[in-house]
């Protein structure tokens, strides 16, 4: 009966196993591929799938509802673990300080971060829902992201700032921002990037020396070839090296860049360039198209959601899987600078991948409840939340 209580949202008549199967046979891949950049690491994330399941598990079983009722102690753990990392707990590795070291557990709060600040914004933008069209209202929500944002680009993590800003972007779009104010954002932003990398390539020093750098040899990597570029071009090489079935675990070192040690971090950045030298066309392709279809699936339930609250997690995390995904393939492949940033649910990384399956939890229990007898499924616009059944804030 305890047991039945504290699932009391839980039903296994309504639960999404066709998301749940896009994410399982992601994470297969990403172990497989794993097991061939660091074999050493495969069991751990063989470990960290099958906690990661667990967790899912029992947050779908969960109201988000409730849990969504402790916004702002999910910000003030958010802040807090982030200060941590810049404290003597902080740990350094790639010249960067990203992780808390507490004995044998290293734990990434940065990644940690995303969920939370989803859990948050759910329930702010929820309560607030009738003044999301103002731009003060715009504003006061810019600001309560810019202190865990700060803390993140203190690290540096840069491409982490940039992913978890533009979910935030899509979570105030579904929230009901004004198009009208989302287009005028739209049109200084984007001449501001194009401005950034123009004065970049002029030499006018605002930003720190590596990211100007890697900004240069993305530009012209044929004069970093050796450098900054050196990652990137021999990612572009093994991934082409793959063709289209790709070129097998038995590969010896005179043939394979992996196997040779020209791929750097390639559990975890630059796993995308394993799938593609291992795996060929076939294997890029099918890790792109999972992604894609897990994120889809997620805004598919956020336009059915009951509330917004709902509608903003299942958006979050959908966003949340598909643009990091982007990001990370559009550093492989040279479509963008050279930034660390996982591979969802295919990169090493215990504290990403627990923080993945939690956020598919949540998306799960918001179908449940969608699903559920006497709910009204709310029909609105694609990625947008017009009108909501009632919900007590």
């Amino acid at each position: 009966m305890r047991m039945r209580r504290f699932f009391r949202t839980f039903e296994i008549r309504y639960f999404d196993f066709m998301l749940v199967i896009l994410v399982v046979v992601l994470n297969c891949i990403g172990i497989t591929t794993i097991g061939l950049a660091a074999p050493e690491l495969k069991s751990r994330q063989i470990a960290g799938m099958i906690l990661g399941l667990a967790l899912m598990v029992f947050v779908s079983g969960q109201d988000y509802k409730k849990v969504i009722q402790y916004n702002w102690v999910y910000y003030g753990l958010c802040l807090f673990v982030l200060a941590l990392v810049l404290s003597p707990l902080g740990s350094t590795g790639g010249g960067a300080q990203r992780w808390i070291r507490l004995g044998p557990v290293t734990f990434q709060p940065s990644e940690a971060a995303k969920i939370l600040l989803i859990l948050f914004y759910a329930k702010f933008i929820m309560k607030y829902r009738n003044h999301m069209k103002s731009l003060g209202m715009v504003a006061i929500c810019t600001v309560l992201l810019a202190p865990p944002l700060l803390l993140i680009l203190k690290q540096p993590d840069l491409s982490t700032s940039i992913m978890i800003f533009f979910t935030f972007a899509v979570m105030m779009f579904v929230g009901g921002m004004s198009l009208r104010l989302a287009g005028t954002i739209l049109a200084v932003t984007v001449p501001a990037a194009v401005i950034v990398v123009n004065l970049v390539v002029q030499g006018v020093s605002f930003i720190p020396e590596y990211q100007r750098n890697r900004i240069l040899s993305w530009l012209h990597p044929e004069d970093y070839a050796t450098s900054y570029a050196y990652q990137t071009m021999n990612s572009i090489m093994a991934i082409g090296s793959g063709q289209l079935m790709g070129k097998g675990k038995d590969v010896n070192g005179f043939t394979s860049l992996l196997n040779s040690g020209y791929i750097a971090e390639s559990q975890t950045d630059f796993i995308f360039t394993v799938v593609g030298e291992e795996f060929g066309f076939i294997g890029t392709c099918s890790v792109v198209i999972l992604l894609v279809l897990i994120a889809i699936r997620c805004y598919m339930i956020a336009k059915d959601a009951t509330d917004l609250a709902g509608a903003v997690i299942a958006s979050g995390v959908g966003t949340w899987v598909g643009f990091q995904g982007f990001l990370n393939i559009a550093v492989a492949t040279g479509v963008l600078p050279n930034t660390g940033i996982p591979l969802p649910f295919v990169s090493y990384g215990l504290t990403s991948l627990l923080s993945l399956y939690m956020g598919i939890g949540f998306v799960l229990n918001v179908r449940m409840q969608n699903k559920r007898p006497g709910s009204k499924n709310v029909h609105t616009e694609f990625g947008r939340a017009n009108e909501y059944s009632a919900y007590r804030t």
